[in-house]
Formats: structure tokens, sequence, C-alpha cells
């Protein structure tokens, strides 16, 4: 393992993050405020409970989410676009560190930059809308699984974007609707039928709801189903990953 190597995409990465901050952190972070304050305090306070949790914090894991997977997505493809974009991808590859590593260092800082916004943004949520976790652990490891899957799966957007427009397509026109429609703002046990069984076919409210049951242990799907579907997310996308390298799509033609 060339944790050289390694060490050094990371801290490339994350110091890209810091020259961008208002774009990487600051604006992501009032973007999700505004939806607490218009939903959590102002719409929040005259709506009823959801499975005896107020609304103002039943929304909060869906808010999170929301975030982390579109920046996720968004960091590690902009974090591999730019130097396949400018050629020096070919340093990278030329250089003795394994796909392994190149992943690690891409995916790790994409994944660190998401976690830390991740909660920023609950610490953030604490001033307007009172929540408590339930299950710390649980919510740390949805946060950190989440986030590294949708790392490695923008890493995938990333090589196969040929220009910055394809950068945005699957975060702005998939990534966001599933995550609206995956039960971020309501309960899907609140849709009637046939709409609550077809949205078990969105992949993003196992996600949702287990990151909800970390918090006030309800859900609307087992818990052990949802970290189930986490992992069989996160295997798709290392299986992604290998044939990439194995085959070479777009890296080395």
């Amino acid at each position: 393992m060339n944790f050289y190597g390694v060490k050094a995409i990371y801290k490339f990465e994350m110091a890209r993050a810091w020259r961008t901050l208002m774009q990487s952190i600051a604006s992501p972070v009032l973007s999700t405020t505004l939806y607490f304050v218009v939903f959590g305090t102002a719409i929040g306070s005259r709506m009823g409970e959801i499975d005896g949790v107020s609304y103002g914090a039943y929304i909060i894991p869906g808010l999170v989410m929301l975030s982390l997977l579109s920046e996720s997505i968004s960091n590690a493809a902009f974090g591999i676009f730019f130097p396949k974009f400018s050629g020096t991808i070919y340093e990278v590859l030329s250089a003795p560190v394994s796909p392994f590593e190149i992943v690690t260092g891409y995916v790790g800082a994409a994944a660190t930059k998401s976690i830390l916004l991740g909660l920023l943004i609950l610490a953030t949520a604490r001033i307007f809308v009172d929540y408590e976790i339930a299950h710390p652990f649980w919510m740390i490891s949805f946060l950190v699984l989440t986030a590294v899957t949708f790392s490695l799966f923008g890493f995938m957007i990333g090589i196969w974007a040929d220009d910055f427009q394809k950068l945005q397509i699957i975060p702005l026109m998939v990534i966001t609707p599933l995550t609206f429609l995956g039960g971020a703002f309501y309960s899907i046990k609140m849709l009637p039928e046939p709409w609550q069984t077809m949205t078990l076919f969105n992949p993003v409210v196992y996600l949702i709801s287990g990151f909800r049951w970390a918090f006030y242990g309800v859900s609307d799907v087992n818990v052990g189903v949802s970290l189930g579907m986490t992992f069989v997310f996160l295997l798709l996308c290392l299986t992604g990953v290998w044939w990439i390298f194995k085959t070479g799509y777009r890296i080395k033609t």
C-alpha cells in the first residue's frame, strides 16, 4: 500500500475544497438552512406530528441525506473529471500507485468533505429545530456508508462525463427527484396504494428510512433491509469502479 501516494491525492483534493469554501461548504449549508427555516420553523409549527415526531425534526434526516447524496456525487465527479479534462490523469496513472490507491485518495477526500458537510448541517439544524439522535453509532454508520457509496458513484460519473454539463445530469435529473420522492419530507406510509408500493422501488427510500431510524427509532422500511440495501449499492459501485480500471474505460483511451 503506497500511503504516500494516497496521502498526496487526498491532501490535494482536500486543499481544493478549502480553496472553494463558499461553493463546497457554505452554499449547501445555506441552502439547507433555508429548508429548516421554511419547513422546520414556519410550516413545521403548524403541522402535526409524524410517527410521534414533530414535522420540523422529522424532515432533518431527509434534508441531510439530500445534501449528502448531491455533494458526495459532485465532489467525487469533479475531483476525477478535472485531471482527465486537463490531461494530468496520465501523470497519476503512470505514478507508482495502484487503481485501489487512486480510488482511495479521490473517494476518501470526497467522502470526507461530504461527512463534514452532513455534520455541519446537523449542527446548523439544532439552531432552528430541537431533535434527538436515538442511535448515534448507527447515525454515523449510515452517514459514512452513504458518503462513501455515492462518492464512488460520483467517481464513475466523473470518468463517464466528457463535458461539464454531463457532470450535473445525474445529480440534478435523477438523484434530487428520487430524494424528494423518497420520503425526505413525508412518510411513504402516508401515500395511497399503488404509490406506496411503487415507492419501494426507489433506492433512496432505504437510505432515508435507515438514517431516520437512527435519529428517532421510526422508519418506513425495516432497518435491516435499509442497511442491506446500502451495502448492495456499495457493492455495485465498487464493481463499477473495478470494471472501469480493468477495461480502461475513458481513462487510458
